[in-house]
């Protein structure tokens, strides 16, 4: 049996479906095991001032370990050290603090699953056309590292022109305006691509606006846009699950508590989803299946 730990876990904010997706797995995990959740998120999406404070007030609660996607790659870093300094497990997933020494790392290869879903926009458009490119926070440790995906797809394929590259702060409304802003200055857009999927489908609702059309991918896999995949109004996504990703947080956690080895790094693979396969994906947050230690890590 698992002792009854007490955790926190700590998202960007609460206004991206994706890291509502990720407390409710965090909680249906620690309450799995026996376990004690309290789940923290900014009122202000990404705000390092107030992702900060929680951090105190988390660290001040005294928990088992705490979990966190930091909103930023090095302002945290003081309060980080301080769970490190009195040795409570830190445990990263999302993004992360390269310079806090963390017990583990849970993501997936941006610039990877980038490619791979710009890749699979550029076949669709049949190696050519005129695309755009809504990006993430730039704040945000992921955003990088999928735009240079994006780009590096584009170097593959001579027929598609990056036309429109705006920023829409992984938020719908951001995602709907950065898009609005391309659609005024280009008159043809054949596709969009997109760093997470509630931008994707805040571009689809730009593109509906403006009377106009074009096939949008995304990333993030989580139930609305699946629903959209279904609708045929997104082409696809990538199963970069935040479900997934802090569940296995989760799961680490529970194992250095317990004295188990835990990897520094777990690296989750990251699939396309689309019109053929996204049946298995069509379901809730609270229904979606919970990662298991063994399946996720290859240990036996």
């Amino acid at each position: 049996m698992i002792g009854s730990y007490r955790l926190c876990c700590l998202t960007k904010n609460r206004t991206n479906p994706a890291y509502v997706g990720a407390q409710i797995g965090a909680a249906r995990l620690a309450e799995r095991f026996g376990c004690t959740l309290v789940g923290y998120a900014p009122e202000t999406p990404d705000d390092v001032a107030e992702q900060t404070a929680l951090l105190e007030a988390a660290l001040a609660s005294g928990p088992d370990a705490i979990l966190i996607s930091p909103v930023h790659t090095t302002a945290l870093d003081p309060t980080l050290q301080k769970v490190v300094d009195v040795g409570i497990p830190l445990i990263f997933f999302v993004s992360s603090a390269p310079a806090i020494a963390a017990d583990s790392f849970v993501t997936a290869n941006n610039e990877t699953l980038a490619t791979g879903i710009a890749d699979y926009l550029f076949r669709h458009l049949g190696g050519s056309g005129d695309v755009a490119v809504v990006e993430g926070l730039q704040q945000s440790p992921t955003a990088a590292p999928r735009t240079r995906g994006f780009l590096k797809a584009a170097e593959g394929f001579p027929g598609i022109r990056i036309v429109g590259q705006a920023v829409g702060d992984y938020q719908f409304a951001g995602g709907r305006d950065a898009m609005a802003g391309i659609l005024e200055r280009h008159a043809r857009i054949d596709g969009v691509v997109a760093a997470n999927d509630v931008m994707a489908l805040g571009a689809l609702e730009a593109l509906r606006e403006a009377g106009r059309s074009a096939p949008v991918v995304g990333i993030n896999a989580m139930p609305d846009a699946i629903g959209a995949i279904r609708a045929g109004t997104l082409l696809a996504t990538v199963s970069y699950d935040a479900l997934s990703l802090v569940g296995t947080g989760v799961l680490a956690a529970v194992r250095i508590l317990r004295g188990e080895p835990v990897p520094k790094l777990i690296e989750l693979p990251a699939d396309i989803v689309d019109a053929g396969n996204c049946a298995a994906w069509d379901m809730p947050y609270e229904r979606r299946p919970l990662p298991n230690w063994e399946a996720v890590t290859g240990a036996v």
